[in-house]
């Protein structure tokens, strides 16, 4: 099945194996992402900073391609895209907003955008648990997982529309669909500080060391990360957090595209995770083939959206 899909910029640079490896995982689901042609930066956080109605101006562009290629439905794997992309399909239903973000525009935006939904969201409406479980050809129920969504993927409620903004569980549920012992992370929503990693480096290796001690001190093999930003600042960053916590952390930081991946029984190659700045290897000696587990049906065949 053909899905339109917005990749956002830093897939092709800075989060290049979350996109190598949800493009992966996709295909193994029956999932095409079909990239929205000439798309741009949807500007982030920097740009609605600056202006808010050219930070809409460049989302409407995208929204407005998708629109004239007849979508429905626009996938994102990135959380700020997500939110910038939907907060300006709302700004611009103010009609005195719309006309001054139309100025920016070579063309009028269309009247109507398509619906924006996030990969994860998109993963979980196309297949069920027990349909996701029927994939797997590695065994993780040696692996204990530390689901961490951030500060954005949920909030605010209204515009984001991803369940409890304090505590979703969609990631859980597929992350157990494809065996995994999964930890109930207080710290899942926490931010992370990674916005603030240049101008507030103290202040972001504080945050990101809590996260980081708290999924140490449960014992998880890694953390498991929906947001370039996100796995960036926990990944990279380690020596920073660590010195401002006076600890030594080695957690890995993983997409959860590359957890299924790995579930699925794809390479680490094909998932981008030579791309990791703390080693996988200890996780992956614990994965074992898995035959069995793909026939077994998920108690209850629960969907996960």
């Amino acid at each position: 099945m053909n899905y339109a899909y917005y990749p956002g910029c830093s897939a092709k640079g800075s989060s290049a194996d979350y996109e190598k490896s949800t493009q992966a995982v996709c295909a193994v689901l029956g999932m095409n992402l079909v990239e929205i042609p000439g798309w741009n930066c949807c500007g982030s956080t920097p740009a609605h900073a600056v202006d808010t109605e050219l930070s809409a101006a460049l989302c409407s562009r995208n929204l407005d391609i998708a629109a004239q290629q007849g979508v429905e439905k626009l996938l994102t794997p990135c959380p700020s895209c997500l939110s910038n992309l939907r907060h300006t399909a709302k700004r611009m239903e103010n009609p005195q907003f719309r006309a001054r973000v139309d100025e920016l525009l070579d063309n009028p935006a269309a009247p109507d955008f398509p619906g924006v939904t996030s990969v994860m969201q998109g993963m979980a409406a196309h297949c069920d648990a027990n349909g996701i479980a029927s994939f797997i050809r590695k065994d993780l129920g040696q692996l204990t997982l530390a689901p961490y969504y951030g500060c954005l993927m949920s909030r605010p409620a209204d515009i984001m529309d991803f369940g409890d903004p304090e505590n979703p569980t969609l990631m859980e549920c597929l992350l157990a669909a494809c065996g995994a012992k999964v930890l109930d992370f207080p710290l899942k929503t926490a931010c992370c500080g990674a916005s603030y990693g240049i101008p507030e480096r103290t202040m972001t290796a504080r945050l990101s060391a809590r996260i980081l001690r708290l999924a140490t001190d449960m014992k998880a093999d890694a953390i498991v990360a929906a947001c370039p930003l996100c796995q960036m600042n926990l990944d990279l960053r380690q020596p920073q957090a660590a010195k401002e916590a006076d600890a030594i952390f080695a957690m890995p930081v993983l997409y959860f595209t590359q957890i299924m991946g790995l579930a699925f029984g794809l390479s680490p190659d094909t998932l981008g995770l030579e791309k990791l700045r703390v080693s996988a290897s200890a996780l992956l000696d614990k994965l074992e083939p898995a035959p069995s587990i793909s026939k077994t049906p998920v108690e209850g065949g629960q969907s996960c959206e």
